[in-house]
């Protein structure tokens, strides 16, 4: 499949400073790497580095807890104070497991307070969450909360009785033969480790080790993309691992890969439905995508198990390798997945009315107003999304369906898109994977 050809000529073309694929198809791995993980040492990429896998870090979570409720240790439709006593919103609510899964509990979910780095910084960030703002009713309205999945890392680990790093080694790694993975930052020392780099000037991101706090919601777990692929196998072949180690049951499997919600927006490329963990998507694979400060994570497998496929990139231009390189090798994988969605030709003038107004979340802000038949969005950063590279911006944003607009202008080759929540005629939310609440 000439992978490495290709991979080499994308991270060229997209000025991506190092990157690793692994991609399970036709009964075997093939894996390619290219560049440096980190530009001011010049360190060789190889397939087995290690890299910040960000997000898809949930689904090992979910996964943790969906073996906690087969040894019936917990019921996912039974509330979280039940197996989690320091859990307390300052407002009146009763939010249960499935909905933390789900993306539904409704409170604030980028929260990243640093906690510390001792093994008590999950009960210390459960109780900074008491202070968490409320962004809808529990099970009302997916809204990716990151907050959500650090509170399920601590029940993992209250219900296990040690930490959520020693619990993901004794029921997941070790189990499935999972050889290049760090949870924790002092042992990804131990491999060749990417170093995200951020900004126009891809310079390197010197604050590498993130919150232990949110450890369970993707902040540090390191790993080779082959760990990835092996981990998406273990699905596809019900649970079994490759030397036919039972980790997780038939019935835990299909209820993770079963549509539990559906994501606001217009079915695409991306996610139409979120189930206990994974992103389901339309066109034939379930997954997840991950990011830290300047590190990117794809993973995606068929839903037939024939394909799966993890790429990390630590820098560049993701959505050029996007369109370059995975989108093909996915259809060469037999999966059917669309093209980015892009602006109408001709745009359908909409009352801007309903959505103008701020919406306010904990890291950003949104002001939106009337634009020529369609909307302008300002982007403001908080402090966090700041350090990061992210700067104020405003964008025309025209009509694409429904409540959906689409940029009219790419921001680093891809059309964004934002999906109003309407309720009497007026929007309160402004959703892109977030619901942000009006103000």
């Amino acid at each position: 499949m000439n992978l490495q050809e290709r991979l080499d000529e994308a991270a060229k073309t997209h000025d991506v400073p190092g990157a690793a694929i692994a991609v399970w198809t036709g009964g075997r791995l093939h894996e390619a790497a290219t560049g440096v993980l980190n530009r001011n040492t010049g360190v060789e990429t190889t397939p087995d580095s290690v890299f910040q896998v960000g997000s898809t870090t949930k689904v090992w979570t979910a996964a943790l807890i969906m073996q906690l409720a087969e040894e019936g240790l917990l019921d996912l439709d039974e509330e979280v104070g039940a197996y989690l006593p320091g859990f307390a919103l300052s407002y009146d609510t009763v939010i249960t497991v499935r909905q933390l899964l789900t993306h539904t509990g409704g409170f604030d979910g980028d929260l990243f307070e640093d906690t510390g780095r001792g093994d008590d910084c999950l009960d210390r960030f459960v109780a900074y969450l008491h202070g968490a703002g409320k962004v809808h009713e529990p099970g009302e309205l997916f809204s990716y909360c990151n907050a959500g999945y650090c509170v399920l890392g601590a029940i993992v680990a209250r219900l296990r009785g040690t930490t959520w790093e020693q619990a993901l080694r004794e029921h997941l790694l070790t189990p499935l033969g999972v050889t290049h993975a760090a949870p924790l930052a002092e042992e990804a020392v131990l491999f060749r480790a990417a170093a995200g780099h951020v900004g126009p000037g891809n310079d390197v991101y010197t604050r590498w080790q993130m919150p232990r706090s949110n450890a369970p919601a993707g902040s540090t777990l390191c790993l080779a993309p082959r760990e990835l692929v092996r981990f998406g196998r273990m699905f596809a072949a019900g649970g079994l691992a490759e030397d036919g180690t039972r980790v997780l049951s038939e019935e835990s499997v299909t209820a993770m890969r079963t549509p539990q919600v559906a994501v606001p927006g217009v079915p695409g490329l991306m996610a139409a439905d979120w189930g206990l963990g994974f992103e389901l998507f339309t066109w034939g694979a379930y997954g997840h995508d991950g990011g830290t400060p300047g590190q990117s994570t794809f993973w995606r497998v068929a839903d037939d198990g024939s394909f799966a496929i993890a790429m990390c990139l630590n820098g560049g231009g993701f959505v050029g390798v996007l369109n370059d390189l995975l989108l093909p090798l996915l259809r060469e994988g037999g999966l059917a997945a669309p093209d980015l969605p892009r602006p109408p030709e001709r745009p359908r003038a909409v009352d801007p009315a309903p959505y103008t107004g701020r919406y306010e979340g904990p890291q950003l802000a949104y002001e939106v107003s009337p634009a020529g038949g369609g909307v302008e969005i300002t982007l403001i950063p908080g402090a966090f999304e700041a350090s990061m590279g992210q700067q104020r911006t405003t964008a025309r944003y025209v009509h694409l369906a429904g409540e959906t607009f689409i940029a009219e202008r790419p921001e680093d080759g891809r059309h964004d898109t934002v999906t109003f929540v309407v309720r009497d005629g007026v929007a309160t939310h402004l959703h892109n994977s977030r619901a942000v609440p009006r103000v």
